[in-house]
């Protein structure tokens, strides 16, 4: 087994680096369902290339490298005591190489181990089985997608479908919610996993399982294929879209499983996962741990930008019109409240990092730097040092969300002209905008290697105290793009695609098994 760390760190690196072809397959159908014209068909577009960027440069598709998941079979008799040992040595040096972010986060403290190494960080699962080579399968699923996760108590009343029972339909309902509540905070078009039965950890384990399906296998069980065939059909007409701009493509797979439960618990477990579906396998030698073969087909042979014929733009897509303006850091009240809904706007100058760390700090204490016109990223980017300084390995947008308790008095504290984010924000945060004169901006979400692209230079950085994702990061960007989805007129993309979905979300209330 002298073999087996090195090869556990060429499965961790190709895993964070370079989606696999059924994935990428997926990927490429959605964009060529949708008009290239559009804020979806654009989205896609930049996600194709992303992926490409992140398998030439060999670096993280998305900073956001999640919680590393491990399932191991092992033939009887293999040392797992010393295979952990080494999977955690294969991350620690992922990490260190920045293939990996560092994401293990101590609960009580908050602070950040900076390898990834901490109690229950990574997850392995081994398993025994009578064959004589070892099988190791890894999924890296990040915080936005894995707070999208959802888990229903049948009986039960659901916003916009009524009322599940115990049954086939009931589940076919908590599935159609699932896809609707994540709209696009999740990264979508997305990929779910679904668990029947179990109790609550089990069911949550079942649906995550799902995802180490084949996105075009076929489900052995006819009842469960059915359904899985008609999520994929309806889910895609709640008009959700890539990144939640609205569109034709909301999901890209559906898998399901089932098992045994309690009389007195029915659970649906829904295990959400963005279009960045990151997870590969391994079989090795038993004897040296070398690589016999790849589970999964690599992405390498499966190009993600040839020019398909796009399709036929809807009437509502032609309605979207786009303007492109161009911004300077810092940027005035007068330039944001020329801005609409549906402009794409492009940065240059410096930008600042913050995330959930930083929102909290800021709402009782000062900003280390002058925040006045000035535009905060919500990111926490994939950084390493070495003697020149810090450089930018990965910076797509973090869920924004969060923030909501904290963004609106932020804005208006400190004079902050433009939140970049993805997902977009609630009310608050609507009201500052129009109040103080802002804009939300949607950047795409998993998008890392593209937007570092955009990023020049590291002017500073404070809150190291905080950890590399959560410190706060002074960042010099030219052709910084993102589209506006909140302005400062009261108008948000968001909320208008979640009222539209869940009224098309109420036409599938009809039983159907």
């Amino acid at each position: 087994m002298h073999h087996f760390e090195e090869s556990v760190y060429n499965l961790i690196v190709e895993t964070s680096t370079n989606l696999p072809a059924d994935v990428r397959k997926a990927v490429k159908a959605a964009r060529e369902a949708e008009d290239r014209a559009t804020r979806a068909g654009l989205s896609l577009s930049t996600i194709a290339q992303n992926i490409e960027m992140a398998e030439y440069n060999v670096s993280p598709i998305c900073q956001d490298t999640g919680m590393p998941t491990f399932i191991v079979h092992t033939p009887v008799g293999a040392n797992q005591i010393v295979m952990k040992r080494q999977i955690q040595s294969a991350i620690q040096r992922a990490t260190k190489d920045g293939k990996l972010r560092p994401n293990s986060v101590d609960s009580l403290t908050g602070a950040n181990s900076g390898d990834n190494i901490g109690p229950g960080v990574p997850v392995i699962h081994f398993e025994q089985w009578e064959r004589e080579e070892i099988d190791i399968r890894l999924i890296l699923k990040g915080g936005g997608c894995e707070n999208k996760n959802i888990q229903y108590s049948l009986p039960a009343e659901l916003e916009g479908v009524g009322k599940a029972g115990r049954d086939l339909d009931g589940i076919r309902k908590c599935i159609m919610h699932a896809v609707y509540q994540a709209q696009g905070q999740g990264c979508s078009a997305g990929f779910i996993g679904v668990g029947v039965g179990g109790d609550r950890t089990t069911g949550y384990e079942l649906a995550k399982q799902q995802l180490f399906r084949r996105v075009d296998d076929t489900n052995p069980n006819p009842d469960l294929r059915k359904l899985e065939e008609y999520v994929m059909e309806n889910a895609n007409k709640l008009g959700i879209g890539t990144m939640g701009f609205g569109g034709q493509v909301t999901l890209l797979g559906c898998k399901i499983g089932a098992m045994d439960r309690l009389p007195a618990s029915f659970f649906v477990s829904v295990a959400y996962n963005c279009w960045a579906f990151r997870r590969q396998g391994v079989l090795l030698n038993a004897e040296t741990g070398e690589i016999k073969e790849w589970i999964y087909e690599r992405g390498s042979e499966t190009a993600m930008r040839d020019e398909a014929a796009a399709a036929p733009a809807t009437e509502q897509q032609n309605e979207e019109q786009r303007r492109e303006v161009v911004l300077t850091t810092p940027i005035t009240e007068e330039q944001i409240r020329s801005l609409r809904v549906g402009d794409v706007v492009v940065i240059s100058g410096e930008m600042h990092t913050g995330r959930d760390a930083l929102h909290k700090y800021l709402m009782d204490h000062d900003a280390p730097v002058d925040l006045n016109g000035a535009v905060i990223y919500h990111c926490g980017p994939v950084m390493l040092k070495d003697e020149q300084g810090w450089h930018v390995k990965a910076a797509g947008p973090t869920t924004s969300i969060r923030e909501e308790p904290y963004q609106g008095d932020i804005i208006k504290k400190f004079g902050i002209r433009a939140v970049i984010g993805k997902g977009g924000m609630g009310p608050k945060t609507l009201q500052a905008l129009q109040e103080h004169g802002g804009v939300y901006l949607n950047a795409i979400g998993g998008a890392a290697q593209y937007y570092a692209e955009c990023i020049k230079q590291v002017n500073g950085v404070d809150f190291m105290e905080f950890g590399i994702p959560e410190a706060m990061w002074h960042l010099q960007v030219e052709g910084f793009a993102a589209i506006v989805t909140m302005d400062s007129h009261g108008n948000s993309l968001h909320a208008d695609v979640e009222k539209d979905s869940l009224a098309k979300l109420a036409q599938f209330q009809e039983r159907v098994f």
